[in-house]
């Protein structure tokens, strides 16, 4: 693999901040007449097969380190090129910009990367490094480009060096030393060490909180949100060494500080040895709770055997057992890739863009701004008549996600609710539960089972 990297700027430049603003919350807005920031393929797996995984470390001095890992399965390699080799050419750039000074650029990074399919490795890491100071906060603007194919993918990350307990201060290994987890999601008997760029301390402190087991409210109901107890449910010291890996061994939530009061620190998550996936009972029936009632909850779970409890509520959808197969496929299918898309303190499938997510499907507008995301949904096309003239109008369902502050995640949204939804949302339920896919752009419910999608 062969790397140039430089930096393209550096310090504080007067420069204003490309993100698109997000407005009040509202169920309909103007179009822009040009739409070059909608970034839905983010959220389409369809049309986003490619998928780094992305993570910063505060090295300490004034520099952070933002690592890319790309998986060779997701590259396009090439051998028209002089070596006659399949190679794959990767850039990534980096816009920093400083929240805690107004949103200013404060610092430009690229690095471009060749990388040889017969070296034979099935992921490779890219090391990108910034320049940062102490008491800032920072969105990372990052965008990977697949050369080969000019196919590029974008992530917006948020760090910060406010304080020593930052969690990107922190950062994980396996016993084995075979790999470093970008994601903090632990099963029940891995083993990990805990490294620190930080003041020396004997003791790590674990503050454990209990599962999160809630799923949000619907998106109308105009309720506060279901938290995180403030208090852990427990509290250990465990002697700081290379010989004394710590374990997760059961649902709930670990923050890991030095900090005896548990203020701040480096989170590690499990949510079940399944998890991002849906393989056990138990989370089969777990995640029908946007589409099952109270009482058929309960009576799949008391079940002498869940497995055909499961079976015969998705039969009970259509009268056509293939259609019902597809049916549950595509739900299932969305409930992992909220998983793995939206995962906070609880696992994707229980927040409020995964919910929005499993039951409309991907938006087909998607914008993000420093305050959140706003997700638009194509509505039926409204043609009019006026004369000799015919005018139409493309609308679009909205929903508004802002950004919410968490000590645990920086991948906490919460939808803007509104009263103004419940008729597309109990439209969406019932015809799930008649054993049709639900488009908003199909109010009419003719649109028969997604055949061949898997979102």
């Amino acid at each position: 693999m062969v790397f140039k990297t430089r930096h393209i700027a550096s310090g504080l430049l007067m420069a204003a901040v490309a993100l698109t603003s997000v407005t009040s919350c509202a169920t309909r807005r103007a179009e822009p007449e040009r739409d070059t920031q909608n970034m839905a393929y983010l959220y389409n797996p369809m049309t986003n097969p490619f998928n780094p995984l992305y993570r910063v470390i505060n090295e300490g001095g004034e520099r952070s380190t933002l690592s890319v890992k790309l998986f060779t399965s997701e590259l396009f390699f090439s051998e028209a090129n002089p070596t006659g080799e399949p190679l794959a050419s990767i850039t990534v750039n980096v816009t920093l910009v400083n929240q805690t000074h107004g949103g200013m650029i404060s610092d430009r990074a690229e690095s471009e990367v060749t990388i040889n399919r017969n070296d034979g490795h099935r992921e490779y890491t890219i090391n990108v490094p910034l320049t940062t100071y102490d008491s800032v906060e920072y969105i990372a603007d990052i965008r990977v480009t697949d050369n080969n194919v000019r196919r590029r993918v974008q992530k917006f990350i948020r760090f910060d060096r406010v304080t020593e307990l930052s969690p990107f201060n922190f950062w994980l290994t396996s016993v084995s030393g075979r790999f470093e987890p970008y994601i903090p999601v632990a099963m029940s008997d891995d083993s990990f060490l805990l490294h620190y760029n930080g003041p020396q301390e004997d003791t790590i402190y674990m503050h454990r909180y209990g599962y999160f087991d809630h799923a949000p409210y619907a998106p109308f109901v105009m309720l506060p949100e279901r938290r995180v107890a403030r208090e852990p449910e427990e509290v250990t010291a465990h002697r700081w060494a290379n010989d004394n890996p710590l374990t997760f061994p059961e649902r709930g939530i670990y923050l890991l500080t030095t900090d005896s009061t548990g203020n701040r620190g480096f989170t590690v998550f499990n949510f079940g040895d399944d998890y991002p996936n849906t393989s056990t009972p138990e989370t089969l029936i777990e995640t029908l709770a946007y589409l099952a009632t109270g009482e058929e909850m309960r009576s799949m779970r008391e079940h002498e055997n869940p497995k055909i409890a499961i079976d015969e509520f998705w039969i009970a959808r259509s009268d056509n057992i293939e259609r019902s197969r597809e049916l549950l496929r595509i739900y299932y299918n969305r409930v992992i890739y909220a998983n793995l898309y939206f995962t906070s303190f609880k696992e994707g499938w229980r927040s409020d863009r995964g919910m929005i997510y499993i039951i409309y499907g991907p938006p087909d507008k998607l914008y993000k701004s420093a305050r959140g995301e706003e997700w638009g949904y194509s509505r039926s096309t409204v043609r009019s008549r006026w004369g000799g003239r015919y005018d139409v109008e493309e609308g679009y369902l909205w929903f508004n996600f802002r950004h919410t502050a968490s000590r645990f995640t920086t991948n906490h949204y919460m939808l803007s609710r509104t009263d103004a939804t419940p008729t597309f949302w109990n439209r969406a339920i019932q015809s799930w539960r008649n054993g049709i896919v639900f488009r908003v752009d199909n109010p009419e419910n003719i649109l028969q089972v997604e055949r061949g999608a898997s979102n």
